[in-house]
């Protein structure tokens, strides 16, 4: 059984979580409701409770303060917050699990079972860490943008990533390949149309159904065989003929900067 604690400053919302857990979650036993900062902070140290769904906004604080009072996280937790975009970007890029309000039934399912997956909480402080950056950092200037970093998750490790590193990804069936300039490429399993909808606006495009570049690493665009970009790194990326024209736009833009 997972033990869990619910943190909401809602009695309702409380309620409503708990029943939904019971019907359709019976691996999960709820062993505690908290209401505020300090008395969750009070529960689970008491408890030691193996998954927390936590309420982003609460009176005295938000589930962020809550988490920074753990010198060290030794508990999954799922983030329970309404439809804010900044929010939800953040929480993708930290590659964390989160319920949007008011909260569909499988959607719950679905998270819990993604943490049930994972066997280990050793990531979550870095994970966390990422979030806060991401989710105090969105609103940078665009030249900061890339300061950014994203969390990318395998098999086999879990790695925090700057954007600034990545060139370029690459779709294969349901895998994303992130290349790098000066480091083996990671595999993902989640599609590149995921990445795109988070990368877009960091300087990334998705140039063929197959390739989403970062821009900053394009070296040139070869017209030979219908035209192609060449990275900084040396790999040579095929351009749809429907993008073609919003690329080479881009690059023209820059020759009148």
């Amino acid at each position: 059984m997972i033990r869990c604690v619910i943190v909401d400053d809602e009695s309702k919302a409380r309620e409503i979580l708990a029943e939904m857990l019971k019907l359709y979650c019976s691996s999960v036993e709820i062993v505690g409701q908290a209401y505020n900062v300090e008395s969750a902070y009070e529960m689970i140290n008491n408890l030691k409770p193996d998954l927390v769904l936590l309420d982003i906004k609460m009176p005295d604080g938000s589930g962020f303060d809550l988490l920074n009072k753990f010198e060290n996280l030794d508990f999954k937790v799922i983030f329970i917050t309404a439809h804010e975009e900044y929010a939800i970007k953040a929480f993708h890029f930290s590659a964390l699990d989160y319920i949007l309000k008011p909260i569909d039934p499988s959607d719950l399912i679905h998270a819990i079972e993604k943490v049930t997956d994972v066997g280990s909480v050793n990531s979550i402080n870095e994970q966390f860490k990422t979030l806060k950056d991401n989710f105090y950092n969105n609103n940078n200037e665009k030249g900061q943008k890339q300061d950014k970093r994203i969390v990318l998750k395998t098999t086999e490790n879990i790695y925090i990533i700057y954007l600034k590193d990545v060139v370029r990804c690459q779709s294969e069936k349901n895998y994303t390949y992130f290349y790098f300039t000066d480091r083996e490429r990671i595999i993902v399993s989640k599609t590149l149309k995921e990445f795109e909808e988070i990368l877009t606006e960091f300087g990334f495009m998705r140039i063929h159904r197959s390739h989403l570049i970062n821009l900053k690493f394009i070296d040139r665009f070869e017209k030979a065989d219908g035209g192609y970009l060449i990275m900084t790194e040396g790999s040579k990326v095929e351009v749809s003929h429907r993008k073609k024209e919003v690329l080479l736009n881009y690059i023209y833009q820059l020759g009148e900067l």
